[in-house]
């Protein structure tokens, strides 16, 4: 049965995505005080691949939860020791010998992220361990088209932390009262506007060695394209996916590099940090029509979606 093609995991694969973030903050740098991250230089904002690959584990980790699809496990899982799932690798058979190559091959069949991504799980007891391995999927860290322009917006709490604030607040004596809190401040970082465009790969010759399959390239693409809508929070409330661009290679290896791919998709800069809307963008300049021979474009987000 043929596949569609962006869901081919013996073909090659570059991808481009737009993300756009409204009035709050997209990845912030706990060495920075949880501000927005920029680049000191252009001003331009930053998304890390980490944070980009969190939201797919955790979109990928929902599903399962309804799904309960053998094999979609996260191993790169909150309040789970990494330890303890290598260890799973070895208790899988109790009574077969198992090595580090049949571990990690357990590895890969049970963890979604460690085929997709890749894992080193070379930590804890060297019995206990299950080496390296390169994920066939890889992202970079997204950029804003313009400069962005982050702050801190000041917040107040009605409740106080402890209670003997409040109960010097409330004590008769004036003299108490002088040392208690009615409310405590805070401060919120966002950017007001920002469009961010990234790229990731996809190698088909990494997939074969960890066992990934259409289903595979299929949760992933899905993930992608629901990631954000189930990870608000007050400081992520309007962040959403404008665009999800797959180009194809016809075999493993690739038709064109993948740079010039990539730069078949363009928004045109305003050369400010005045955006406030995607619209104030206009629409993303697609160059199909100049696509080398032996390479599909498939859209599964466009900007006006």
């Amino acid at each position: 049965m043929s596949v569609a093609p962006h869901l081919d995991p013996t073909r090659k694969h570059d991808f481009v995505f737009l993300v756009d973030c409204l009035d709050s903050n997209p990845n912030g740098d706990p060495d920075n005080g949880g501000m927005p991250r920029t680049d000191p230089i252009t001003g331009q904002g930053l998304i890390t691949d980490v944070a980009i690959k969190r939201k797919i584990r955790n979109t990928v980790a929902m599903f399962n939860e309804h799904e309960k699809r053998p094999g979609y496990e996260i191993y790169v899982e909150a309040g789970v020791a990494l330890n303890a799932q290598h260890e799973r690798a070895y208790a899988a058979d109790q009574g077969n010998a198992r090595d580090k190559k049949s571990a990690q091959a357990w590895m890969c069949q049970n963890f979604f992220d460690v085929r997709m991504f890749g894992a080193v799980m070379s930590t804890g007891k060297k019995d206990k361990q299950a080496g390296r391995v390169q994920g066939p999927v890889q992202i970079g860290f997204s950029r804003s088209i313009d400069p962005v322009t982050p702050f801190d917006i000041g917040i107040t709490r009605v409740t106080p932390t402890k209670q003997e604030d409040v109960d010097a607040w409330n004590d008769p004596d004036p003299k108490k009262t002088e040392g208690g809190k009615e409310t405590e401040m805070g401060s919120k970082h966002i950017v007001p506007y920002g469009l961010y465009r990234g790229a990731g790969h996809f190698s088909a010759p990494l997939a074969a060695r960890t066992g990934v399959n259409s289903e595979d390239l299929a949760t992933f693409w899905r993930a992608f394209t629901l990631m954000f809508d189930h990870d608000r929070a007050a400081a992520r409330a309007n962040m959403a996916l404008r665009g999800l661009y797959v180009f194809t290679h016809e075999d493993a290896f690739g038709r064109a590099p993948a740079h010039t791919l990539l730069d078949l998709v363009a928004v045109k800069p305003l050369g400010d940090a005045g955006a406030r809307s995607f619209t104030d963008y206009g629409t993303v300049e697609i160059h199909d029509a100049d696509l080398p021979a032996g390479v599909t474009l498939t859209t599964l987000r466009t900007i006006a979606q």
